[in-house]
């Protein structure tokens, strides 16, 4: 059973020193679009994500890695980097697209998020999209559990911290942990307060806003969508894929 009062948030990757992870299991939440995309991509076929901080990360291991099967993706302020073949948009990885594909990952922030939480005993990767799979996961898990939000350059992300605030719900029953931490009871409250019109609230948040100008609203649509997948991404050796162990029966 999850330890309710040790159960934390991080509102950005800036707000937790790496070193407080190392035996801690960590999920990495960055709804618009990083983790939703990711999740589609492993749905869809996809053989792992290998997520880096930078083009230059990305580069070294492009050289490295058969490029019959290789796609480079990612983005930059929401917009596809030039020459990459995909961007963050999850509509994008379909699975003609994806399957049987190594991708490489490199977002504003959400793979930057990844990349500081590597040293954590376990790390998961959630969306709206497998949020029921990761619940379910984190119901059994021993050790302590810090929900990571990417954010948007360091600042909170209302989408990420109701996503957060969603999964210490369910794990608590709907019941606050008045001994709880102070970032996980803001969480709950967010998705309290918010939890009956969750589309509508996400399309409204900052970033939504800032996307809604680069791509539309389809993306902010779809990454609101609940559990349409039972699959729960694991970084593993620095590659990201299905733990076929974790999958709902």
């Amino acid at each position: 059973m999850a330890n309710l009062e040790t159960l934390d948030v991080s509102v950005s990757a800036q707000a937790f020193p790496e070193e407080e992870l190392r035996d801690k299991v960590v999920v990495v939440i960055d709804v618009l679009r990083a983790t939703s995309t990711m999740v589609t991509a492993l749905m869809n076929g996809a053989k792992g994500v290998i997520p880096v901080a930078d083009m230059g990360e990305a580069s070294r291991i492009s050289q490295s890695v058969d490029s019959k099967n290789l796609l480079l993706c990612g983005e930059k302020d929401g917009v596809k980097i030039e020459g990459y073949d995909l961007g963050n948009s999850p509509l994008e990885y379909e699975a003609d697209v994806v399957k049987d594909k190594t991708l490489i990952f490199n977002t504003t922030n959400g793979t930057k998020t990844i990349k500081k939480a590597v040293g954590a005993k376990k790390l998961y990767i959630a969306s709206f999209l497998n949020l029921s799979t990761v619940v379910n996961t984190l119901k059994n898990e021993k050790s302590d559990i810090i929900l990571a939000c990417a954010g948007w350059h360091g600042r909170l992300a209302l989408e990420d911290m109701i996503l957060a605030g969603n999964i210490v719900y369910n794990l608590s029953g709907g019941t606050l942990v008045e001994d709880g931490r102070d970032a996980a009871k803001v969480a709950f409250g967010l998705y309290e307060k918010y939890h009956d019109d969750i589309p509508s609230v996400l399309g409204k948040s900052n970033h939504a806003v800032r996307l809604q100008g680069i791509t539309g609203e389809s993306d902010i649509d779809y990454c609101s969508r609940v559990d349409i997948c039972e699959f729960l991404p694991i970084l593993h050796e620095g590659i990201i894929t299905i733990d076929y162990g974790k999958k709902e029966k």
